[in-house]
């Protein structure tokens, strides 16, 4: 058994300390998280301190923050834990205003940035590799894998109308209020002249921000029809046009036939006398 733990060890990259996790007692074959000490060049700026961050790889889309914090706590206290897409600078990232729009789909392995809030727990933290497989999973806080965790995942999808509902009013009264405060401030400052002088002109109408009435609704409807029925109209004159334009030319050629014919048949009975 030493040996094989020797092998895996030594599979893993250089700098790289391998730790064996389960994910259930039952689990047979265990996963491994590669983590090393986090190492930041000087100058540049990131939110993961060098001395007191453990870089993590290898780390199980179904792995949470909270599984991967209970698994480090032992070393010491966590400060944070970060699990990205890909090694990157730490940035602060903006928290999710809406429970149902804008969710990503977490897909494939992540890595992890793990910050104690002294250095000791870095170097307790690679140490563990000396240890057998730790659980991460427990009954307390059970980490779902397999079959459990594609029903949860749909579970999670299935949406609750009221709650949407909710997030959706309170989004709309802010988004509201938002407008009537820029409206308000826009009025507050209209026709007062700027730094440079310069007053801020707008095209209103004679009473502006007044909602429209239902008569005036149906005027604007109605000049609308209005508007369309004259188009079709205008076109339908500019067809009627052109086949006129048409039939007359054919009128003038059928004409000029007959008057050729007549001029032929009074030459021919020499009664023609054109002076």
């Amino acid at each position: 058994m030493a040996a094989a733990k020797e092998r895996v060890v030594g599979a893993a990259p250089a700098g790289y300390t391998a730790l064996a996790v389960k994910f259930g007692e039952r689990q047979r074959s265990p996963h491994y998280l590669l983590v090393k000490e986090h190492q930041v060049r000087e100058g540049a700026g990131t939110t993961h301190p060098s001395r007191r961050t453990l870089f993590v790889l290898n780390v199980p889309p179904y792995c949470s923050p909270d599984s991967l914090s209970r698994l480090f706590s032992r070393c010491g206290d966590v400060q944070s834990v970060d699990i990205c897409e890909k090694p990157g600078p730490g940035e602060k990232k903006e928290k999710l205003k809406s429970k149902f729009f804008n969710r990503k789909t977490v897909t494939g392995f992540h890595v992890a940035y793990v910050v104690f809030r002294k250095p000791s727990g870095v170097q307790a933290a690679k140490a563990l590799s000396q240890e057998g497989p730790l659980l991460i999973s427990t009954e307390s806080h059970p980490v779902k894998t397999g079959i459990s965790k594609w029903i949860a995942s749909y579970a999670a999808s299935v949406v609750d109308q009221e709650e949407l509902k909710a997030e959706v009013d309170a989004y709309m009264q802010d988004y509201d209020k938002k407008i009537a405060e820029e409206e308000a401030k826009a009025a507050k400052e209209e026709g007062v002249p700027d730094e440079e002088g310069w007053v801020k002109v707008t095209r209103k109408g004679r009473k502006p921000g007044l909602p429209r009435t239902e008569a005036a609704n149906l005027r604007v409807l109605e000049k609308e029809k209005q508007k369309r029925a004259r188009k079709e109209l205008l076109n339908f004159y500019a067809w009627q046009h052109r086949e006129t334009k048409r039939e007359h030319i054919a009128q003038l050629r059928k004409k000029f036939e007959e008057d050729k014919q007549r001029i032929a048949l009074m030459r021919a009975q020499r009664k023609f006398r054109p002076y």
